[in-house]
């Protein structure tokens, strides 16, 4: 295997850690906020794993920061080269990793005081997904307007992300059948409005990226950009069906609808991992159609 091949699959991993970390830690401080009654049970656990996955994303930006130093030298050397991590440090490299160090920080502080308030959270969370916009293919082709879809698109994802966790853990507790019903309701109905942006604002950014539809077949960054959209499309229908079907059972108080519920939640979960793995690849070693 060549040196290119174990630093291309090393920024994948990196950046699919990232994705995880900061979606998560996002999606998490969203729901409490939005759902402060349906998630008042596990307040105490939506935090520290909110943290947790703050220090994941942390951890995960420092790493790939590194691993940017050594693949402009070509070693490992590079990880640690004080000169060339301090050449990194003064492009939009450098400028997106504080915005990480920031909104990972902010998250942290946010969940172990609680006198500091959801704002500073909620800071925190905007920061850590507007370093994304920093960075990347649409960086570097898009005026302000179209870094700030993305970091619309990222907000809804990071929403979508972050109600599974609690609505998995209510869902498997026969005593707060009622909880998980009243979240997974009112989650449903914000997903009405969620669905159709993410969808649209998905659509923007492919064209934008691609420019035409030959550039989305004939390409490596085309074809992996479908199946991406192919496995959103699963993660969609999954969603829906737990609205349509599961949630009204549920809530009618019927139990095996609760247990349907989290088998299918465990099933979106490690599609959306997939899906993330994929826009992993798209944004680590895959050139944009010329």
């Amino acid at each position: 295997m060549s040196m290119p091949d174990i630093w291309g699959q090393a920024a994948i991993l990196t950046k699919l850690l990232l994705y995880v970390g900061a979606l998560g830690a996002s999606g998490l401080v969203i729901v409490q906020i939005a759902f402060a009654t349906a998630t008042s049970s596990l307040t105490q656990r939506l935090r520290r794993q909110a943290i947790a996955l703050a220090g994941l994303a942390l951890v995960a930006s420092l790493l790939g920061f590194m691993l940017r130093g050594a693949a402009l030298t070509g070693g490992a050397d590079g990880m640690t080269d004080p000169e060339m991590l301090g050449l990194l440090w003064q492009t939009p490299v450098g400028e997106a990793l504080l915005y990480r160090l920031a909104g990972g920080a902010l998250i942290i502080v946010g969940s172990l005081i609680s006198r500091f308030g959801h704002w500073g959270t909620l800071v925190g969370c905007v920061l850590l997904l507007w370093s994304f916009a920093q960075i990347g293919h649409l960086a570097d082709i898009g005026p302000f307007y179209v870094r700030l879809l993305l970091l619309l698109h990222l907000l809804g994802v990071a929403f979508w992300i972050g109600v599974l966790p609690p609505l998995h853990r209510l869902s498997r507790t026969p005593d707060h059948l009622s909880q998980a019903a009243q979240l997974g309701h009112q989650f449903g109905q914000a997903a009405m409005i969620i669905v159709p942006a993410l969808l649209l604002a998905g659509l923007v950014i492919g064209w934008l990226l691609t420019g035409t539809l030959a550039a989305l077949i004939s390409t490596g960054y085309g074809q992996v950009l479908m199946i991406k959209l192919a496995l959103v499309a699963v993660v969609l229908i999954l969603a829906a069906a737990n609205k349509l079907h599961f949630v009204p059972k549920m809530q009618a108080g019927d139990a095996n609808a609760a247990r349907h519920l989290a088998r299918s939640i465990q099933i979106e979960t490690a599609v959306i991992l997939v899906v993330l793995a994929a826009t992993a690849t798209l944004t680590s070693v895959l050139s944009l159609p010329s």
